[in-house]
């Protein structure tokens, strides 16, 4: 029986339908993947960026052992004690002194503060007439003192949902840390780059998420220390540490130095300091709020390489709609995909033979002699 000869038109047809299918079946897969990876975004995002951070700190240490698995064990605990203990602090004083923070304003609304303080006044007795009776001061106080007090309880309960997730976090760090050369070739072979492409690619990683971090710590530093200076010159108890808070609580994104120092001007005021409430109030909301915008476009948007619009809108982006770990997404995915662009520009330009003229220049031959007196 003769055998059918294989037709080459319907070869390639065959080809390019199994080619189809195989892209169908990827891209399936990977939104699949995608799916399951997003409940642990927020690990995955964490993990990543700790160890980009400490990656130079593990470098250091891996050499000191002979098993790569006890290097990234050892690296894992120093990040714990990095990170994690000054964390641990911080929420564990915002917990206390919010309880006490709100005990405190209840009892000096429910003896009358407000209004003694108006009447001791007689120069703003009517303004702060006016203002108890449009505003309802002592519900707004009472209102403060009860959100402190949830601010306290579902911050400890945020933390104890949570654990689970930093467990897997420091559980994936440890991965990344010892894995990281066999993840990198790996993504060499998958990704559709040449190896300097990549090798770019990878350093822009490195680059964004670090400018993003150290942009937000040297913020902080400067937000906690204009903080804790105000404190010192107003003569409030624990300046420094109050400082210290202000400056962890800055790196937070929904958060601030707010949860600070707006409570402490209202108990300045309940206790009759009206000069010390509004210095505070004002300096925290003009000078420590407005530094924020001054200097992050400066630190991060400058070393990011973006301008300063975009690198605003990539973060409060990323944050709108990945959350929390959007703030490093978001300008990652921008960063990225311009440079994305860049290697792409770089690919699809054409260089022109020798001898073919550029269409956007005039012929020569047929271009007319400029004039002695013709305007330039």
């Amino acid at each position: 029986m003769a055998r059918r000869e294989t037709d080459p038109v319907e070869s390639r047809n065959s080809a390019w339908t199994r080619t189809v299918l195989l892209a169908a079946a990827v891209t399936a897969g990977a939104t699949l993947c995608y799916f399951l990876a997003l409940p642990f975004i927020g690990p995955i995002v964490t993990a990543l960026t700790l160890a980009i951070l400490f990656a130079p700190l593990h470098a250091r240490i891996e050499p000191r052992f002979k098993h790569p698995s006890l290097a990234a064990l050892v690296s894992v605990f120093a990040v714990l004690l990095i990170v994690a203990v000054p964390a641990t602090f911080v929420v564990e004083r915002l917990v206390a002194e919010a309880a006490a923070s709100a005990t405190l304003i209840q009892q000096k609304v429910a003896a009358g503060a407000v209004q003694e303080i108006i009447d001791a006044h007689p120069t703003i007795a009517p303004i702060g007439r006016w203002i108890w009776q449009q505003f309802d001061l002592p519900s707004l106080m009472s209102g403060l003192a009860t959100w402190l007090s949830n601010f306290g309880a579902s911050f400890v309960r945020g933390s104890l949902v949570q654990v689970a997730g930093v467990a897997l976090a420091f559980y994936l760090l440890f991965y990344f840390l010892r894995d990281r050369r066999a993840a990198r070739l790996a993504l060499l072979d998958l990704m559709p780059l040449t190896q300097p492409e990549s090798e770019r690619l990878f350093q822009r990683t490195v680059d964004t998420v670090r400018a993003i971090v150290y942009g937000t710590v040297a913020v902080a530093i400067v937000q906690g220390a204009l903080g804790g200076l105000m404190f010192w010159i107003l003569g409030l108890p624990a300046a420094l540490l109050w400082g210290l808070v202000m400056a962890i609580l800055s790196v937070v994104p929904v958060l601030g130095s707010f949860v600070v120092w707006i409570p402490a001007s209202l108990l300045l005021a309940l206790n009759g300091d009206w000069v010390s409430a509004i210095i505070l109030a004002a300096w925290g909301s003009l000078v420590i709020g407005n530094i924020d915008n001054i200097l992050r476009p400066m630190l991060v948007g400058n070393r990011l390489q973006l301008h300063t619009v975009p690198a605003f809108i990539s973060m409060i982006g990323g944050l709108v709609v990945f959350g929390l770990p959007g703030f490093i997404l978001g300008p990652l995915t921008v960063t990225l995909t311009l440079t994305l662009i860049d290697i792409w520009r770089g690919r699809t330009e054409i260089t022109r033979p020798t001898g073919v003229p550029d269409a956007a220049a005039p012929d020569k031959a047929t271009a007319r002699p400029r004039s002695k007196h013709s305007g330039s």
